[in-house]
């Protein structure tokens, strides 16, 4: 089960490859994602569940302020995935 502030692995697209956070859940089979790099909070893309792969690790802090309505900014998204991605400098 996904939930907001998980982190995620694309594993097709062009996004494949890179790390994002789960910022919405759009459905069932659907959830917003972003990195707060190339894909911004404000233009989260929407992707099929079938296409992420869950790491199991959540950012916590970031999953308590999108519960709460508070704004996340998109400094603290990359700031919190840069760990995962290797490819960020």
């Amino acid at each position: 089960m996904i939930r907001p502030g998980d982190v995620v692995y694309s594993k097709s697209g062009r996004d494949s490859g890179r790390y994002f956070a789960v910022v919405a859940l759009e459905g069932e089979n659907y959830v917003r994602i972003a990195d707060g790099d190339v894909r911004r909070l404000k233009n989260a893309k929407l992707k099929n569940v079938r296409h992420l792969k869950v790491t199991g690790d959540r950012l916590e802090r970031i999953a308590e302020k999108l519960e709460a309505g508070a704004q996340v900014f998109d400094s603290e998204l990359y700031s919190a995935l840069r760990l995962y991605d290797k490819n960020r400098t």
